[in-house]
């Protein structure tokens, strides 16, 4: 025969297993979820950690890439002026230090020198003054070729300048003159003068100390559209 405190014992051992197991499955349930979220704060920081390599990379190359980008543009010794179409297209390249004042005119503008160019190293002086002169000039004239080498005859009659023909070295199919001696009155220099469909297109310089600069730099580099 079973007694009362037989009966509670068998109660508690009933109770007793599933309570045990209730237990089990909740600290297991709490390992799993502790061990989730360490895992997941592993990848994140892990991914954070890649991120900010992948960042810092990312930064480096572009800064390597400015570098390498200001490098090449500092090795360049010349900057470029690039002229309008309908003027031929020029392509002058002249010294880094050289200073640029170019005026060109519109294209309805018939009364006006298309292009009247002046280069200097350091500040241009003033154009309107006669009696400065520049490392550099650049025009397109409103003349025919033909015009403007026949007012230079006289004074290669006298001597006073010799004209020979010239090419330059990127346009050789358009044939003009090189010009060299007096080619202003009181200004010694060499001038490149060249047909440009109806007009004419003058290079000089206007002193000799310029003259090294002339023909090694800026005939060799200079272009245009015949």
């Amino acid at each position: 025969m079973l007694s009362i405190y037989d009966n509670q014992n068998s109660g508690m051992n009933k109770l007793t297993i599933p309570f045990i197991l209730v237990l089990v499955l909740m600290l297991f349930a709490l390992i799993f979820g502790i061990w989730a979220f360490a895992g997941r704060q592993d990848y994140k920081n892990d991914t954070d950690q890649k991120v900010a390599i992948a960042v810092a990379a990312a930064q480096k190359q572009q800064i390597s890439q400015d570098a390498i980008n200001y490098a090449v543009q500092s090795e360049k010794p010349y900057l470029t002026y690039n002229g309008p179409a309908e003027y031929g297209s020029l392509s002058i390249q002249y010294p880094k230090n050289w200073s640029a004042y170019i005026i060109a005119a519109s294209a309805d503008d018939s009364t006006s020198d298309p292009i009247n160019a002046y280069f200097e190293p350091g500040i241009i002086p003033d154009i309107n003054n006669s009696s400065n002169v520049f490392a550099l000039r650049v025009e397109v004239v409103q003349q025919a070729y033909n015009s403007v080498l026949q007012s230079y005859t006289g004074q290669a009659q006298t001597g006073k300048i010799t004209v020979t023909p010239y090419s330059l070295p990127k346009v050789s199919s358009d044939i003009g003159s090189m010009i060299n001696g007096a080619i202003q009155q009181d200004i010694q220099g060499s001038m490149v003068i060249l047909p440009l469909r109806e007009t004419t297109l003058e290079i000089w310089t206007e002193a000799p100390m310029y003259e090294t600069d002339f023909n090694t730099v800026i005939l060799p580099n200079f272009s245009f559209s015949p």
